[in-house]
């Protein structure tokens, strides 16, 4: 394992400083449980000064609501322990469920509230009248740490967003060059998108929790617009190069081209170098793919309507990581890089629509409420001393853990490393502490272990297994302005905490046993669904939508598929059902301009693609296109070229070449009628 760098062992002094700061000023108001201050500065600490602000401002948002709830709930069912706990249980599930809807960092305000409320509640039963004071009191030690954490994040060596975003997005460009230049060079043989590639729209999805942090970064707010549009222009990229995949295959084996075949795999070569760092100037290839793009007037056969979609595709590429270009110059150089005018204009701007199968995800809530409840009505029926510790520990493992396909590995891991934190605590709490008779001793004494542990919660694989270290840790040391420490006290809660996360995992195993497979399943299945009903025409008419949502399908399916979720009978490409669904809603919009026969024919195409979808979601595995579809698509090619009028039988032209190349790529070219020469320029496919 490598060593923890420089930035990680200043996270850590931050860290433990901030913790520190807030333990002293906690002691010195003498609130009930400073300790719980230290805590919050670990929970809510990150490398990234923006996302401490961020996570702080969503925790003290979560913190109030959380402890108002316990207000209004315990005073109302403390006479009534199992109408309470199902209070208690149907709370944490309906907060849960508003986490899970929000995919965005702030969720965690709805995430907080869900587990705060059992935190605060439960241990205050047998004294109902103390609750508005401990909810105060819990309120102030964890908004005190929020402070604490947020000002020294913000004052000592401030570490912006604004470097983290561009190095992700400049290892994004690289890997997206990489596959551009494959397939601009013919080196890409299979029909199918490869996952790793497909990753890549996973990973442009996980810049969401960057670009949001940017607005609460000092730094980072003067570019948190450009970052969205660059974002936007990064998943465009993504159906461009699935889309060239087909053509420059395609074109490469269509003899009939002649030397026209042979320039445009020499410009895309170029196009390939200079994406790649060749250097060159995007205008001179604009004007070399505008000299090889037919007249369109002159197109009458299959070969010209390859050519022309090529090289449209070229130039939405040239377009396009121009435009990824200037925009990563623009941010890194800030407003001095002055104003940055987008060259691609066409192309609608990636919307928010999201993917949310509500079915799992009541599925999860309800287990998580279930397993509070559960819980709750073990302590009530043993009488357990440390009963409420149990329930709020069994309440946040399955909160934390909710939207996991199969959440036990990881609360098993808060098993293991939580009873590790305490036996750590215990020992400094009963054997070292008691030797210490003032503060900076005790600063001392506790710098050791937390700046070590600490200097690894920045690495992402033992993120979850250090935080349980230092929360869980703290926690457990109880430090009080008097030394106080009680053995059988400390061992009750121990074991309360212990026996939470371990009902929880045994909850996990009972409920959620079927790992990712189901919902990658339903995944596929949706995505189907929607392109079903976009063909129909009965919702989704509208690129943003259609464009988040496939997107957004992507970001959940990818991980699944690489890690075995599914088998190869239920494989999918999530780009090429994204060109369908360009393609189908151009379709949508460009028929009723056309005359009576070639919207009949659009129409059936459009029947033909809703039909194959709702048949492979019906079956529930992939399926090969119906040759009648194929015979649609090529009528109606045909008639929009004989009745070929205005801009919208150009588009609906592009759209069919694009439709017949993801559903049938390998299949012989078209007999296509002689077209009517018409003078008007071609309208870009928003394939």
């Amino acid at each position: 394992m490598k060593l923890p760098s420089g930035r990680d062992w200043l996270f850590s002094a931050k860290a433990f400083t901030a913790a520190m700061l807030a333990l002293y000023v906690a002691l010195a108001m003498d609130l009930p449980r400073p300790y719980w201050a230290m805590t919050t500065v670990y929970v809510v600490s990150h490398p990234l000064t923006g996302a401490t602000t961020s996570k702080a401002l969503f925790r003290v948002l979560g913190t109030l609501i959380g402890a108002a709830g316990a207000v209004l709930l315990v005073p109302t069912f403390v006479t009534a322990p199992e109408l309470l706990s199902i209070a208690v249980a149907a709370w944490v599930g309906g907060l849960l469920y508003l986490s899970l809807l929000d995919r965005t960092p702030r969720s965690y305000v709805f995430l907080l509230a869900a587990y705060t409320l059992p935190i605060i509640a439960l241990p205050t039963v047998t004294a109902p009248e103390t609750i508005f004071d401990v909810a105060l009191a819990r309120s102030e030690e964890i908004l005190l740490g929020i402070l604490c954490a947020s000002l020294v994040g913000a004052i000592v060596f401030p570490v912006s967003v604004g470097p983290a975003f561009a190095a992700r997005v400049g290892g994004w460009l690289r890997d997206a060059g990489a596959w551009a230049g494959e397939v601009l060079r013919g080196e890409v043989t299979g029909d199918a998108v490869p996952l790793v590639r497909q990753k890549l729209a996973a990973d442009v999805a996980a810049l969401d929790a960057l670009i949001t942090q940017l607005a609460h970064d000092p730094e980072g707010r003067a570019f948190a617009r450009g970052a969205g549009e660059l974002r936007g222009r990064l998943l465009l990229l993504l159906p461009v190069l699935s889309s060239l995949n087909d053509r420059m295959r395609a074109i490469s084996r269509e003899e009939a081209m002649g030397s026209a075949r042979d320039d445009l795999l020499v410009l895309a070569r170029e196009i390939a170098d200079w994406i790649t760092g060749t250097p060159d100037t995007p205008e001179r290839l604009r004007e070399r793919v505008v000299a090889l793009t037919p007249d369109p007037g002159a197109i009458e056969d299959w070969a010209g309507l390859l050519r022309a979609n090529l090289c449209a595709r070229l130039k939405e590429l040239v377009d396009l990581w121009q435009d990824c270009l200037a925009l990563r110059r623009q941010m890194a150089g800030g407003p001095a890089a002055g104003h940055w005018a987008p060259v691609l204009h066409h192309r609608p701007i990636i919307g928010t629509a999201r993917h949310h199968d509500h079915g799992l995800l009541l599925f999860s809530t309800a287990s998580a409420a279930l397993a509070t409840l559960t819980a709750s009505l073990i302590w009530i029926m043993s009488g357990w001393p440390g009963g409420a510790n149990f329930v709020a520990m069994a309440a946040v493992a399955c909160c934390f853990f909710g939207a996991q396909d199969r959440p036990a590995p990881f609360i098993w891991m808060m098993v293991i490393w939580g009873t590790a934190a305490q036996a750590i605590a215990g020992l400094l709490l009963f054997a070292v502490v008691p030797q210490v008779h003032d503060f900076v001793t005790l600063v001392l004494v506790l710098a050791p272990p937390f700046l070590l542990v600490g200097a690894l919660i920045p690495r992402p694989e033992l993120g979850l297994v250090t935080l349980l270290l230092a929360a869980t840790g703290s926690g457990s040391l109880s430090v009080q302005s008097h030394y106080n420490a009680d053995f059988t006290v400390y061992v009750n809660e121990s074991l309360a905490v212990t026996g939470g996360f371990l009902f929880a995992w045994v909850w996990a195993l009972a409920t959620k046993p079927f790992g990712a497979e189901i919902a990658a399943r339903r995944l596929v299945r949706s995505g189907w669904a929607d392109l079903a009903a976009c063909s129909a025409g009965t919702r989704l008419q509208d690129h943003r939508v259609l464009v988040s949502r496939i997107f957004d399908h992507l970001g959940q399916l990818v991980p699944r598929l690489a890690a075995g979720a599914m088998d190869d009978d239920f494989a999918t490409d999530g780009l090429r059902d994204l060109r369908i669904g360009y393609n189908v809603l151009d379709l949508q919009r460009d028929r009723r301009a056309l005359p009576g026969a070639a919207k009949d024919a659009l129409n059936a195409v459009l029947a033909g693609v809703a039909g194959h979808f709702r048949a492979q979601a019906k079956a529930g595995a992939t399926l090969p296109p119906p040759v009648p579809l194929l015979d649609h698509v090529d009528h109606a090619i045909a008639a929009v070229l004989v009745r070929r009028e205005g801009l919208a039988a150009d588009n609906a032209l592009q759209a069919l070449v694009g439709l017949r190349q993801a559903l049938f790529p390998r299949a012989a070219a078209p007999i296509l009628p002689p077209a009517a020469a018409t003078g008007a320029p071609p309208l870009l496919a928003a394939e």
